[in-house]
């Protein structure tokens, strides 16, 4: 079974800088794709960015891109969410997801829904105050 615990979420400042980490247990992990999600109350997840199997790829949500990088430590089994030129609608509780399926296979219109991924971590709260 697949265990994702994200940890790093903070109250930050506008412009701030933030690096959100998935700490990935239960299955090999260059065998899984990885996933960012986002999500504020009463509205619908919203994809932040996915890295292909064995990390290769990385796609990146229109909102995020060119601020947000993700990478891993494979050593460690670690998925990371790095941010930086962090805005007030940032604000979000930040999870983790993984899949088996590879995303390089897949349309952006499969692997940036919630439903294509199987596990899920908690989730961490950032706030980013103007």
């Amino acid at each position: 079974q697949v265990q994702l615990v994200e940890s790093g979420g903070r109250l930050v400042q506008a412009g701030d800088s933030l690096t959100l980490s998935c700490a990935v247990s239960g299955q090999t992990f260059n065998r899984l794709s990885m996933a960012w999600f986002r999500q504020t109350p009463g509205k619908e997840r919203e994809f932040v960015g996915a890295t292909s199997r064995g990390g290769s790829r990385q796609y990146y949500g229109d909102a995020v891109k060119g601020r947000f990088i993700i990478s891993r430590d494979t050593a460690k089994t670690t998925e990371y969410l790095q941010m930086i030129y962090l805005k007030p609608e940032d604000t979000a509780v930040y999870y983790c997801a993984a899949e088996s399926r590879d995303v390089a296979l897949y349309g952006t219109s499969w692997f940036t829904r919630p439903s294509f991924y199987t596990h899920w971590g908690q989730g961490t709260q950032v706030t980013v105050s103007s």
